[in-house]
């Protein structure tokens, strides 16, 4: 799904016209698994397929659970989502502008209390399936990425699934974002607030701290930001035994996750290949680009 059919698909859903004086056409703000758009007081996420429509639903249940535990999140405008074309679509209220970038010090103590949460108890949170995509985005990708590339991350990934699987954790199980990053952090008036529900899982808490403990060695995040992360939450998980082994899997997850980005986009073609060589080499220096 490129722009122009996600923009097809808000004018089926009568969402095309903002209404809003200051921006009156739609403006494009994300273009990954969902299109998301800012249409007036709202912001509207497009799935890339039907697939996705059973997290759709969740992730409005959690945007509910979440308001009722009163954790800083984006609040769901529709309780439902909308099926338009074959494509899940789920309304949400458009958040104040951010006073300023969001730092990983900003992710430490959402962190901390969505891992202080108990299991909600009007649905069920999935475990945290970190490699379940990467056969439908290498299926995505189809022939513009190089089959053998393709059947590497398949033996990466059957080799990662039963090693997360038998981990031992440091901390206990339960509640968890599943992609905490900074940019999944808004920072308004009011202070940080999480933007992104739909990755919610109850599994290892290790598989949110991970997230930026790859940050910091594969793209470039300041290790002295790092450092204020893990001192706000209060442990480095970089300490656990099972670290390498959930980094392991991330970074497979990570680099099948941009290829299904290749048939269209040159750059993720691209970047594709450079992270699929750095595992194949067993390199842990090359620098990744986010996508």
């Amino acid at each position: 799904m490129d722009e122009a059919r996600a923009r097809e698909i808000l004018t089926a859903a009568g969402l095309s016209t903002a209404r809003d004086e200051r921006e009156p056409e739609p403006r494009l703000l994300a273009l990954g698994e969902n299109a998301v758009f800012a249409v007036g007081e709202l912001v509207v996420k497009i799935g890339r397929d039907p697939e996705l429509l059973p997290r759709a639903e969740r992730e409005l249940a959690l945007a509910a659970w979440l308001a009722e535990t009163d954790i800083p999140a984006v609040r769901a405008a529709e309780p439902k989502p909308r099926l338009v074309d074959g494509h899940p679509v789920t309304l949400w209220h458009r958040l104040p502008e951010a006073v300023r970038p969001a730092e990983p010090r900003d992710l430490a103590p959402l962190l901390r209390r969505i891992h202080a949460l108990p299991e909600p108890t009007d649905f069920t949170l999935p475990p945290r399936e970190l490699l379940g995509g990467v056969e439908r985005w290498l299926r995505l990708a189809g022939d513009a990425i190089d089959p053998a590339d393709a059947a590497f991350l398949r033996e990466r990934r059957d080799a990662f699934a039963p090693a997360a699987a038998a981990l031992t954790p440091h901390l206990p199980p339960g509640p968890l974002h599943g992609d905490a990053l900074p940019r999944n952090v808004h920072v308004g008036p009011e202070g940080p607030v999480l933007v992104d529900l739909e990755t919610f899982s109850s599994d290892l808490r290790e598989h949110d701290l991970v997230v930026l403990a790859l940050s910091r060695d594969r793209y470039g995040l300041d290790p002295a930001a790092y450092d204020a992360f893990t001192e706000a939450y209060g442990w480095d998980v970089r300490a656990w035994d099972g670290c390498a082994v959930l980094r392991g899997a991330r970074e497979t997850a990570s680099c099948a996750w941009v290829a299904q980005h290749a048939p269209t986009n040159p750059k993720a073609l691209a970047e594709f290949e450079r992270r699929v060589a750095s595992l194949r080499e067993g390199d842990a220096t090359v620098r990744w680009y986010p996508f």
